[in-house]
């Protein structure tokens, strides 16, 4: 006989990997790794050694060990109780939600494509069109995780490997050729220009578009197999994420001239140049068309992966009752619905900075510093994991014992420190002239976003 919950057996390896996949391997982070011409190889290689890597170690090793829908916060409310798991988690919601924004406007951005590609500068247009598109996302997720999970696969194969695919093959093409290179392939050109710091900050956005593969542990309870499946679907996904990530931005890269190279559509930019060069302008719709299907899907994956995360702290008493409501789904939709509001609100940053490219990168850092305040209490609970609770069956652990997880652990928190000191220096391809107003907005909208879980565990807890 059947059980309910064998019922909710429904993620295999290969879907395991697919959500991996098109939650990390999003291309709206190419453009800014393509801003790094050739070095962004030696970027990429350094972010996977000392932080990627380090991060799959991780979670192959919390996911096994508890392998219990919630992710993170598990992970965190094991090592340093219900309090410090709920900020954390709140943190690794909250990033998400101000990441929406940026992936909608690429979205809104690419979709001009179709008709006025100059509407991408257009703030009213953007704010419109993100509200449609994250609201439509939002109600596709209420439909339940199998719904989802089929966004998520269909998304990774059609919106985001093809496109990868065919800007690598191009990108070869036009090698071969050859065509005018915009980037340089030497030695010098591989280790990076250290003569303007701020351009490191292009380097926090290059970490966070390796972040992610601790996501699908929150649907532990869905898969079929995750002691077995779990850390396999990890490794796999590292591989795929990392080869399509360096070669698609370098295809990027030495197509599109650095100095117009837009950080919302440097990927139609160059699939234009691409098309136009070869004499095939008419397939440009149908690689937008799927570039639009791949975000859509993005969004899918990460709506309700951390939203089940605040679920779970909310059933712990860390939030008031009505989040913990859920539909026939088992989906959390209050949360959801909440979740929607706040990105609404964030749309509006969108007519405070002085141009869409400005309003896109001081979302995306944002993003960037709040996750990697999460992933700096991730990489502690698993070295305090390891040291507190020994006897927890792991099906994986990180090899060296105990001062192998020191060692990963550690590296992982300093990598994560570094980032978040080079976020606080806007690039100047940006466009932003009053660095006292980037830096009030990003330092001001992250006390916020920090000052929020205290106050609602506190107010919360007070609440008979």
């Amino acid at each position: 006989m059947t059980t309910p919950s064998s019922k909710r057996k429904i993620l295999g390896f290969f879907q395991i990997v697919m959500i991996n996949v098109i939650a990390v391997d999003s291309i709206r982070t190419l453009p800014f790794s393509a801003e790094f011409g050739f070095s962004l190889v030696f970027f990429y290689l350094l972010g996977a050694l000392l932080f990627m890597i380090p991060s799959a170690l991780i979670s192959a090793e919390l996911g096994t060990g508890w392998p219990k829908t919630g992710g993170i916060y598990v992970w965190i409310r094991e090592a340093f109780g219900i309090k410090v798991a709920f900020i954390i988690i709140w943190f690794n919601w909250i990033y998400n939600v101000v990441w929406f924004p940026t992936i909608m406007a690429l979205l809104a951005g690419t979709f001009t494509y179709f008709f006025n590609p100059s509407l991408a500068t257009n703030k009213t247009y953007m704010i419109v069109s993100i509200l449609v598109l994250f609201w439509g996302s939002t109600i596709l997720n209420c439909l339940g995780m199998k719904a989802s999970s089929f966004i998520s696969t269909l998304g990774a194969t059609i919106g985001t490997l093809i496109p990868m695919l065919f800007i690598i093959i191009l990108g070869i093409i036009w090698l071969i050729k050859p065509e005018p290179l915009q980037t340089e392939f030497n030695l010098h050109t591989f280790f990076p220009d250290l003569t303007n710091l701020n351009n490191l900050a292009f380097f926090s956005s290059i970490i966070f578009g390796l972040l992610g593969l601790e996501m699908v542990a929150t649907h532990a309870q869905e898969m079929k197999n995750p002691q077995k499946d779990y850390p396999k679907a990890l490794f796999i996904s590292v591989l795929i994420i990392l080869s399509s990530m360096i070669l698609a931005s370098l295809a990027i890269s030495i197509a599109v001239p650095h100095k117009k190279l837009s950080l919302v559509t440097g990927m139609l930019q160059a699939f234009n140049i691409f098309f136009q060069a070869f004499n095939v302008p008419w397939l440009l719709p149908f690689m937008t068309a799927c570039i639009i299907i791949g975000g859509l899907s993005g969004v899918a994956a990460w709506i309700i992966g951390p939203s089940k995360s605040l679920l779970v702290a909310s059933q712990d008493g860390s939030l008031p009752k009505i989040f913990t409501k859920k539909n026939r789904h088992h989906v959390p939709v209050n949360i959801l619905i909440l979740q929607g509001l706040i990105v609404s609100v964030l749309c509006f940053v969108f007519t405070l900075m002085p141009t869409v490219n400005s309003s896109f990168w001081l979302l995306s850092i944002m993003t960037t510093q709040l996750a990697l305040i999460v992933y700096i209490v991730l990489f502690a609970a698993a070295i305090k994991l390891r040291h507190s609770q020994p006897h927890v069956h792991r099906a994986f652990k990180i090899p060296g014992g105990d001062i192998g997880m020191w060692i990963v652990g550690s590296t992982g928190i300093i990598v994560c420190i570094g980032a978040i000191i080079f976020g606080f220096l806007p690039p100047r391809q940006v466009g932003i002239t009053n660095i006292w107003h980037y830096e009030m907005l990003l330092i001001g909208g992250m006390i916020i976003f920090c000052a929020i879980p205290w106050i609602i565990y506190k107010l919360t807890k007070k609440t008979p």
